[in-house]
């Protein structure tokens, strides 16, 4: 009999890929997700495959998983700063509740568990770039400290689950991810300069643009998680691409995908930005023989493909998600 395995934010932006990538690997795929950020369209090429079966759930609430269970990957969460700032606390509770529920349900099915940490367990690093022994320069109490300590959180119970129960736990720190499937409006730093080019806008740079971020494409992303989940190991694991780059000069790059002549301008650097971000993957390399292959030309063309596909609906819709039927006091 196949494996099964259940991942959580399945309708999301790295859930869905996820979720191909395993029914790909002969798996039976559980999804999950209450759709407070996900979308129904990114998993609805799934929904005649045998393989797969979804559960629409808040994992924040007991989480039940009829029959036997083989893997469990939790990737519900807000990831972007728009949403984790419209929804701070059901950030925190997913990152605290939903991993505590996961984890009892892992420990229950005997099933190894793989969380999805971030690189923002770092914060605004004072070591550049970070690797995995480095602990993080984190405002607990800044806009951001909500995301930052629903991750950090979710770390230390994992291993606390790990070292008392003897559970299987693995811990992956996902630096920035980008290709079909993100959300346009997301507010991330990809969608957001790709929407601009596609509209015929002025690319908007917070700061002064000196700032660096690495950006991994999904099928490399993807691939290391899949590599870490079947390994021995249960410390936190870096996964994404070393190559860094300043923001101003990522914006110039996508002006460069369009024939339009659209220009920089700058606004004020939001509270807590970090100013550098790029992963050491030296143990990735060494333990999982994993390093990303895909470069970033070739994968922005690929995101930007997906992007100008989109219809003239979808290209010119400015409201955010709406958030108002997941808030509860």
């Amino acid at each position: 009999m196949s494996k099964r395995v259940l991942i959580t934010g399945a309708a999301g932006f790295l859930g869905s890929h996820l979720c191909d990538r395993f029914i790909n690997e002969g798996y039976e795929v559980i999804g999950m997700d209450n759709f407070i950020t996900g979308d129904e369209k990114n998993i609805v090429h799934l929904r005649s495959n045998p393989n797969f079966s979804f559960v629409k759930h808040d994992v924040t609430e007991f989480v039940d998983i009829p029959g036997e269970l083989d893997y469990i990957l939790h990737f519900a969460s807000p990831a972007s700063p728009i949403d984790y700032l419209k929804i701070p606390i059901q950030t925190l509770k997913v990152g605290s509740l939903g991993t505590h529920n996961l984890l009892g349900l892992a420990k229950a099915k005997s099933a190894r568990i793989l969380i999805a940490s971030t690189s923002e367990v770092y914060g605004d690093p004072l070591v550049h770039p970070q690797t995995e022994s480095y602990y993080g320069n984190v405002n607990t109490i800044g806009p951001r400290g909500v995301y930052d300590e629903a991750k950090r959180f979710q770390e230390s119970i994992t291993m606390a689950y790990h070292r008392f129960h003897g559970l299987e736990t693995r811990i992956v720190r996902i630096f920035n991810t980008y290709g079909p499937r993100m959300r346009l409006n997301d507010g991330r730093v990809i969608p957001a300069f790709m929407g601009q080019v596609l509209r015929g806008e002025d690319l908007t740079v917070f700061g002064d643009g000196s700032q660096t971020r690495s950006f991994c494409y999904v099928d490399d992303q993807v691939e290391g998680i899949y590599r870490l989940l079947l390994s021995d190991y249960s410390d936190p694991v870096n996964i994404g691409n070393p190559h860094e780059i300043s923001i101003k000069d990522f914006a110039e790059e996508i002006i460069a995908l369009s024939s339009d002549n659209q220009k920089i301008v700058y606004r004020d650097l939001p509270v807590d930005d970090p100013m550098q971000r790029q992963p050491d993957i030296s143990l990735a390399k060494k333990l999982l023989n994993w390093e990303p292959k895909v470069g970033r030309k070739a994968g922005m063309a690929k995101t930007f493909d997906y992007f100008s596909g989109l219809s003239e609906e979808e290209l010119y819709k400015s409201e955010h998600k709406d958030f108002s039927n997941h808030i509860k006091k």
